[in-house]
């Protein structure tokens, strides 16, 4: 077993990361150690200029001429492949819009259509509760539609696909233990069966490299307000994969997404390729603020990206077990850094108490019910001094049990 490093190897990795500079980006606290970007990333400078050009310059004067002198009806588009490129999509793939709940009823919707003999979605049992809740509202407006949970009806969800799966939606990255789902392994297991596979995004667009269309998807949805720094409720995005361009269906229909919107035609003509998952007008200054956040991204080697992830989630693990481990943390999800995301969590009894009392020590995570402590590990602006000092800080309290002032438990409404 390696030793664990001291603190001049620590000073040591920052001096040598390739990716440090990319910290001067982003607008931090001082005295913040921020890991919670996995739930919202830091602000970037440039959506701050960006928000402010849109909404002295493009609004205040040009007004409503702007839709058309400041590219903004084309921006749910350039935004769409901006994303793509993040996710392994190819231009014209991937479209800026709505919210990853609304995007995931419309992505169910069309994969049921494209499956019309089928009546099965299979879903995780342990995916991120809204997932679930819109299979639910999909399956209540589609008579004999049903859903199979993996850990409910069968340990694993390669068991629930069979030949009457018409859709398998999947989390990329579990959102409580930070698991990597191989991608490419199972879309193929799917399409062995004739189904369709939607993949969740939220905690891996940013985090990692994705590459949809090497994995032969079909569909994805995914925010934009995590690892891509859009902002708090941030447009989401969804993907389609172009060989089902021309069958999509989604029962949103709105004039957005109408082949000629402005013609104010009655009766509704769906429009070309990815526009077809477009509904209503779109939130132009949450647009231009997610522009800035995006263009953060045009030299960032994701390679290096992921390297780096895997070496900050390696460190915290090393030094909060050597630490910490007597005061019975335990670590939740894969050790081995190929089979996580970007974040790490940690089981505690006391798990909320502890992290109020690291927030108030200025170490933001957060927490999920029951006993989860989630730590996310933003490469780009996350260093290993951060990790070291977090990890410190996490003894200290829990050594000395100051967790256990009474503020500690009072629960707020954002956990």
């Amino acid at each position: 077993m390696s030793a664990v490093p001291d603190h001049a190897a620590i000073e040591a990795r920052d001096a040598a990361d390739p990716l440090r500079h990319m910290r001067d980006r982003f607008v931090l606290p001082q005295g913040v150690i921020y890991l919670d970007g996995n739930s919202l990333g830091a602000a970037p400078k440039s959506a701050f200029a960006e928000l402010d050009k849109a909404a002295r310059e493009e609004w205040a004067d040009g007004l409503i001429r702007s839709w058309n002198r400041a590219g903004w009806f084309e921006l749910a588009e350039q935004l769409g492949d901006s994303v793509g490129r993040l996710i392994g999509a190819a231009a014209g793939e991937t479209v800026v819009c709505d919210t990853t709940s609304v995007n995931i009823y419309k992505a169910l919707h069309a994969a049921l259509w494209l499956r019309p003999e089928r009546s099965v979605i299979v879903a995780e049992g342990g995916s991120f509760p809204t997932d679930i809740y819109m299979a639910e509202g999909v399956a209540a407006t589609r008579p004999g539609v049903t859903i199979r949970l993996e850990g409910v009806d069968a340990p694993a969800i390669e068991d629930l696909i069979d030949e009457q799966v018409a859709v398998v939606l999947v989390n990329h990255v579990n959102y409580k233990s930070g698991e990597l789902c191989d991608m490419a392994a199972l879309t193929r297991k799917a399409h062995e069966a004739g189904a369709v596979i939607i993949w969740d995004l939220c905690h891996s667009a940013g985090a990692l490299p994705v590459d949809l269309d090497g994995a032969n998807a079909d569909f994805a949805v995914g925010c934009t307000y995590k690892y891509l720094n859009g902002g708090p409720g941030a447009p989401a995005f969804i993907y389609a994969a172009k060989r089902h361009h021309e069958h999509i269906r989604q029962p949103l229909t709105g004039w957005w997404g109408h082949a000629k919107p402005f013609a104010f035609e009655q009766g509704y003509q769906a429009g070309s390729g990815i526009r077809r998952f477009l509904c209503g007008t779109q939130p132009i200054l949450s647009l231009r603020a997610l522009k800035g956040a995006l263009d953060v991204w045009d030299d960032v080697d994701m390679t290096l990206l992921r390297q780096k992830s895997i070496a900050l989630t390696d460190l915290f693990i090393e030094l909060v077990e050597a630490r910490c481990s007597e005061y019975g943390v335990t670590l939740v999800g894969p050790r081995e850094g190929a089979r996580r995301g970007s974040q790490v969590s940690f089981a505690h009894q006391n798990a909320y108490e502890i992290m109020q009392a690291l927030i108030d020590r200025g170490v933001i995570g957060d927490f999920r019910a029951p006993n989860v402590m989630r730590f996310g590990f933003t490469p780009l602006y996350v260093g290993y001094r951060d990790v070291w000092d977090a990890v410190a800080i996490l003894h200290d309290i829990l050594k000395t049990g100051s967790w256990k002032q009474e503020r500690f438990a009072v629960r707020a409404a954002v956990t």
